[in-house]
């Protein structure tokens, strides 16, 4: 498990182990498998786990689990991409009151549909939303259903809102952010994002990229296995 920094992909990191096992066990970085379980944008930071040899195998399972993540929020500006990487655009100097925030962001509590960024990893007829998008293509998403378990911690200081999620898998916080902001007429964009839990893994438990040498590696692996 890995605590992934500002502005690295998770295909960065995942890199990083590559080859730093690869060395270790003096072998081609093509020999090593590595893969992740659930990708973090480069804007965002936190828990990310990563598996290696047979257990890349078992991505599905970890894939499926809860996350949960300490958000950041922006309103006033609406995102091309519904967060900070994106071209800005000012929709309102409004300025709503913290009850009528909450209530807002807390009425998308439950089970509901959701559409995806048109900068994501969805797939659209066989090619990455993201690519379609970039090109500048129209792109239709299907929304999907989703699930906001909890919102708690929520601190509000007019344009900045901040609250800690709990989700279910393939939920987007990027689409919550920028759906609130349509909820409060205001426009909102993800300004911040780590990811602190991803079911019963802690961030806690996690390396830093500092502390990525070639024995914690090993001995991470254990401890995941």
């Amino acid at each position: 498990m890995v605590d992934k920094p500002l502005g690295w992909t998770s295909f960065d990191t995942v890199n990083k182990i590559r080859f730093s096992l690869a060395r270790e066990l003096e072998l081609k970085p093509k020999q090593i498998k590595v893969g992740h379980a659930g990708t973090l944008d480069p804007l965002a930071t936190g828990l990310l786990i990563v598996l290696v040899g047979r257990y890349t195998k078992r991505q599905g399972q970890f894939m499926k689990l809860d996350k949960t993540y300490e958000a950041q929020v922006t309103l006033g500006s609406n995102s091309t991409t519904d967060d900070a990487e994106g071209a800005l655009s000012r929709v309102s100097s409004q300025s709503p009151p913290p009850k009528i925030v909450t209530i807002a962001l807390k009425s998308f509590l439950g089970r509901q549909l959701q559409i995806p960024p048109r900068f994501s990893a969805v797939k659209v007829r066989g090619q990455r939303a993201y690519v379609r998008a970039s090109k500048g293509q129209e792109i239709e998403l299907e929304p999907r259903p989703v699930t906001i378990i909890s919102i708690t911690d929520i601190n509000y200081h007019y344009p900045v809102l901040n609250f800690t999620c709990r989700v279910s898998s393939g939920t987007y916080i990027r689409s919550l952010a920028r759906d609130l902001g349509a909820k409060l007429g205001t426009g909102a964009y993800l300004s911040g994002l780590r990811r602190s839990h991803i079911g019963g893994y802690k961030l806690d438990q996690a390396l830093s990229l500092d502390q990525l040498d070639n024995a914690s590696v090993q001995a991470s692996l254990i401890e995941l296995s």
